[in-house]
């Protein structure tokens, strides 16, 4: 396989996505050109900030020192977090009871929530709490809010702690919608922050069905805390298809990905889903 450098440097990100990781070696044999070439690649991938390059190979680029503040993260690929948000709600059904953790996406999800009716959410955020409570006060779905106690966290806008984790520990839900730092095909789904990925690790393993809301940034990180392997997930939502290499696995695991678009999501040829 011999190919222009742009060509070269599109491959090398498409293996970033794949599996977090490149190897200048690998990368080198299966493009056919030498270790200096490739080396050159990966150091201008870095200059545009699109990966960091490591002793012998390169790393997809993620927060080394933990996420920014919740209200940062709000307008990082907000336009994404949005288009996620309105395809997750049209899963959620009448009479549901749902979990909704912390983060950014999962804020764009409970904005979207309109219509539903007989709901009982479920959550650890304070922001998600405070909007449902102003959209229940509306009128735009019926049902309950059920916020869980603990510890407050201003940077991340939640509540954690043994407190929350007992409180959880009382409830099954039909779906819990889980957003993440990080969506890898070998170890599952992770975040930054300990406290809030306690609380969804436990919230996946008490749901009928798991589906975990993430934008394409996401797609081969690893954060720092586990929250589940990929076993253990339903429905991924996203606003791009799977990594090319991830195709075989998913269909293992049978996890459906679902692309996010304007409206509702439908089936799509390839089994992934889109929106129209």
């Amino acid at each position: 396989m011999s190919l222009l450098s742009e060509e070269r440097k599109q491959y090398i990100l498409e293996q970033l996505d794949g599996g977090g990781k490149v190897r200048v070696v690998q990368l080198a044999k299966e493009l056919q050109v030498s270790n200096e070439t490739i080396r050159r690649d990966l150091a201008v991938l870095e200059e545009e900030k699109r990966l960091r390059r490591v002793y012998g190979g390169a790393v997809k680029v993620q927060y080394e020192t933990g996420e920014p503040p919740y209200q940062q993260r709000q307008v990082l690929h907000h336009e994404a977090k949005q288009k996620i948000g309105r395809c997750a709600a049209a899963l959620i059904q009448d009479g549901n009871t749902i979990y909704m953790d912390t983060g950014t996406t999962i804020h764009e999800l409970a904005k979207a929530l309109k219509g539903r009716k007989r709901i009982t959410v479920l959550t650890n955020s304070l922001t998600v709490a405070s909007l449902l409570r102003d959209s229940l006060s509306q009128g735009l779905f019926s049902g309950r809010i059920i916020i869980l106690g603990g510890e407050i966290s201003p940077d991340q806008q939640s509540v954690s702690g043994h407190l929350c984790l007992d409180m959880l520990g009382h409830f099954y839900v039909d779906k819990a919608f889980i957003s993440v730092g990080g969506v890898s095909i070998v170890t599952g789904i992770s975040d930054y922050d300990m406290n809030d990925s306690v609380i969804s690790r436990t919230a996946t393993s008490s749901a009928k069905e798991v589906i975990v809301l993430a934008d394409y940034s996401k797609m081969g990180i690893q954060a720092f805390c586990h929250i589940a392997p990929m076993e253990k997930i339903d429905v991924v939502v996203c606003d791009h298809p799977y990594p090319p290499s991830w195709g075989q696995e998913l269909e293992l695991k049978g996890i459906t990905w679902m692309v996010a678009g304007d409206i509702h999501p439908s089936a799509a040829p390839n089994g992934q889903y889109a929106a129209h």
